[in-house]
């Protein structure tokens, strides 16, 4: 499937903490992202088949990816964005608290070094952490950023 044809889902959570509004971003795992920080930041999330709901592989990914169920909690609705790629990218924003050491990353495989014949496992999320949303903005992937603007405008 071609990336203008895949579609991804997640689950933003926030927090209240005592600079203001926080968010839970992971930032992307494997050597590509490895020396970034800009632009290497996600909401946690992943793709989906066009058969299940999006709400589901939210839930599911958000599983996958950190290794613990999804909170429970009102969902907000962030909408979607389409990524520069072409991937469409569905958000929830839910308010919890998650400590990021209880965080147990799924992995994916890869072969690395490039045309070595090995193949490597890598975490899909290295590290989690909680951000205000100005220093998320700069952190996360370039079309997500409306995704904190939109919790923005939500949040009381």
């Amino acid at each position: 499937m071609s990336a203008a044809g895949r579609r991804s889902a997640g689950l933003l959570l926030y927090r209240h903490g005592e600079d203001g509004l926080e968010v839970l971003l992971g930032h992307m795992g494997g050597p590509f992202f490895a020396k970034k920080d800009a632009g290497a930041w996600t909401v946690p999330k992943g793709e989906y088949e066009p058969e299940e709901p999006a709400w589901e592989a939210a839930r599911r990914e958000f599983r996958e990816e950190l290794g613990m169920e999804p909170p429970d909690g009102e969902a907000v609705p962030l909408g979607e964005v389409r990524q520069r790629g072409g991937k469409v990218v569905t958000v929830w924003a839910v308010e919890a608290d998650l400590d990021p050491a209880a965080v147990v990353p799924g992995t994916f495989t890869m072969e690395w070094p490039p045309r070595s014949g090995r193949v490597r496992e890598f975490p899909e999320l290295d590290r989690v952490a909680w951000y205000g949303l100005e220093r998320a903005r700069g952190l996360v992937v370039a079309a997500q950023a409306a995704f904190l603007d939109r919790l923005a405008d939500h949040s009381p």
